[in-house]
């Protein structure tokens, strides 16, 4: 079995490319109970990068796919919406379940290249989390999984026999 950590980037000012001082003391509260990955890919904004060493861990890899999505994806996928919502809306076909399918597709890379046992961790944005988790686990019932996730929040996705088996949603206790 392989795990991936999909996670949201830690707490900025409004208007800030950059986590300020309570986004880099969470970031390294929730590295210290994670970990550690073999590979860590992160958004190309620097509040995702931030957030990854902040936490501990070297990046990998940035990807722009995991930035946030654009137009005709959010306005079938409007942030935020609980994980129940951007389910249905993936199952619609649309811009949106494009998107989250390349986000699996880039996910199931970051898999590969894992060794067996191995955990990998991807942090990205509001929104891009949801979609990539429901399209990872498209038969998955998600209504207990709540809101959409805040800051640091995200999901545990397992990997066993060539595909996603199973997930847990990650909450920052308050």
């Amino acid at each position: 079995m392989k795990i991936l950590e999909v996670r949201r980037h830690s707490i900025r000012s409004a208007g800030s490319d950059h986590l300020n001082q309570k986004g880099v003391v969470l970031a390294r509260k929730i590295g210290q109970g994670i970990g550690p990955f073999e590979f860590t890919a992160t958004s190309t904004l620097p509040r995702a990068f931030e957030t990854a060493i902040a936490m501990g861990f070297a990046v990998s890899e940035q990807k722009e796919l995991l930035n946030t999505y654009g137009g005709k994806v959010e306005r079938e996928a409007p942030w935020p919406m609980p994980f129940h919502h951007y389910s249905i809306i993936v199952k619609q076909d649309g811009a949106a379940a494009r998107y989250a399918y390349q986000l699996m597709d880039y996910y199931i890379t970051i898999i590969e290249r894992l060794s067996e046992g191995g955990f990998g961790l991807a942090i990205n944005h509001g929104g891009v989390v949801e979609l990539g988790v429901v399209a990872c686990l498209p038969d998955t019932d998600f209504s207990t999984w709540g809101d959409a996730v805040h800051y640091c929040e995200g999901a545990r996705l397992f990997w066993d026999d060539g595909r996603f088996t199973h997930g847990e949603v990650l909450r920052v206790p308050k």
